[in-house]
């Protein structure tokens, strides 16, 4: 039987299940060490290394911002990569050792004291953030290349959330336990070696992805100047929204997560909960599988929206509802299911931002568009969201290892309960306006293919 026309663009498009996996991989490497920084950073600058909480909250918010500025580097980089295995591909591979080397040493603590310790801990978080975005832009701007088919994007971005999520889950679960295990007593010691091991996982996992990817029209892709990358970006209004949506996102999570361990340990006053919370958190994979259902019903601006909806109602019901310890948890199920499905699809969104701006300038700019569209909203985001509880925190008279008074207890709680609610709250707003530039999603496709 002769194939038609349809037939042969499906199989093109169409992303075989393995790379799909192997995809999923990219990101369960990067949040298996990533997410190890958004969670237990301050906290381990504060009880580990015995920075104050004001030092810490200067170190995170300062260095986040000076190597947020390499996100969009790291995107002209691949932009001008010229590879026979594409343009963001080879980067897995190059930047696996380091990415996992430079993680490690932020968790080892050095022989150092006063200055020297501070000086220390901002070096070295600015160097694992830099090294986190030469592996983060790439597992982004490689989607658009992956496939032209809308449908298949969305399945291998959920594969890649599912596969972040797991790697999330592993990290902030098991980094507790582990410590103390290895550590006996040491906990400098147990994050070391904790953190050694999970490096080691994460550089074969990027190893793997490296060999089973594959770019399509990697011949037909040129580099272009940064001149052109910038022309991309200028009036990519739906870019804009998505920036400024994700960088809201993930100051909102980062609040929520680095606040954990504070609020089970001196409000709660059980720090064994912490992997228990951090454990169930790995609900939020019903909320990213349902997305490809979800974006069916209510498209992909209109699924963010409902993410974020949910989210809202988790924390306002952990607020309101906190003497109980099954209702906490049953509206921290809901919270995390809500952040999962409004995470996921920034990630792809972004992507089909640079099929607009290509439509519009003429330049298809991946690698720009989906640094600062992933990366750097994650560490400009983070950064805030880690820097905002440090100072309220710190204002409320916080002291690490000590009694907290009233006032701290309610600084920590007001991080972990409604400051991340403020912030899901806004980012809504982005979400909606994103809305009138989905509908033409379609048309401009269309109008590239025709182009090509």
């Amino acid at each position: 039987m002769e194939m038609t026309k349809e037939s042969a663009t499906f199989i093109e498009n169409k992303i075989p299940t393995h790379r799909k996996v192997t995809y999923a991989f990219t990101d369960l490497s990067g949040n298996l060490l990533y997410c190890l920084i958004g969670s237990y950073a301050l906290y381990f600058f504060t009880d580990v290394y015995g920075l104050s909480a004001a030092a810490a909250g200067v170190i995170l918010l300062v260095a986040r911002f000076i190597d947020g500025l390499d996100a969009p580097v790291w995107g002209m980089v691949i932009d001008h990569t010229k590879s026979k295995y594409g343009k963001s591909r080879p980067w897995f591979i190059r930047m696996a050792f380091p990415f996992a080397l430079s993680v490690w040493l932020l968790f080892t603590t050095p022989n150092l004291t006063g200055t020297g310790l501070i000086v220390y801990a901002a070096v070295m978080y600015i160097i694992a953030g830099i090294c986190y975005t030469g592996v983060s832009t790439p597992i982004t701007s490689v989607l658009p290349n992956l496939s032209s088919s809308t449908k298949e994007r969305t399945l291998a971005n959920t594969f890649r959330m599912v596969g972040g999520n797991i790697g999330n889950f592993l990290a902030i679960t098991f980094i507790l336990p582990l410590v103390a295990l290895f550590g006996g007593g040491n906990t400098q010691k147990g994050w070391s070696i904790a953190v050694g091991l999970y490096a080691i996982v994460a550089l074969i996992l990027l190893v793997i992805a490296f060999f089973d990817m594959r770019e399509k029209n990697v011949t037909q892709i040129k580099s272009i100047s940064i001149r052109e990358s910038f022309k991309a970006a200028k009036g990519n209004w739906p870019w804009i929204l998505i920036v400024c949506g994700n960088i809201l996102f993930w100051m909102a999570l980062t609040a929520r997560n680095s606040s954990l361990i504070y609020y089970f340990q001196y409000n709660v006053q059980n720090q064994n909960l912490v992997a228990v919370f951090n454990g169930i958190s790995i609900i939020q994979v019903l909320g990213m599988i349902a997305v490809p259902l979800l974006v069916r019903r209510f498209n992909k601006w209109g699924t963010t929206v409902l993410g974020f909806i949910i989210a809202s109602v988790g924390q306002i019901g952990m607020g309101l509802f906190n003497d109980d310890l099954t209702t906490l948890i049953v509206f921290w199920c809901i919270a995390c299911i809500g952040s999962g499905m409004a995470c996921s699809l920034f990630f792809q969104m972004v992507g089909d931002t640079v099929d607009y701006g290509e439509w519009k300038t003429g330049v298809r700019a991946n690698g720009f568009l989906t640094a600062i569209g992933s990366s750097f909203c994650i560490k400009i985001g983070a950064g805030l969201g880690a820097f905002l509880p440090s100072m309220i925190m710190n204002a409320s008279g916080y002291v690490a290892e000590q009694s907290q008074s009233q006032t701290s207890l309610n600084g920590i709680q007001f991080t972990f309960i409604w400051l991340p609610l403020i912030i899901f709250a806004i980012a809504i707003i982005p979400s909606v306006l994103y809305r009138k530039f989905e509908k033409n999603e379609p048309a401009i496709r269309q109008d590239l293919m025709s182009r090509q």
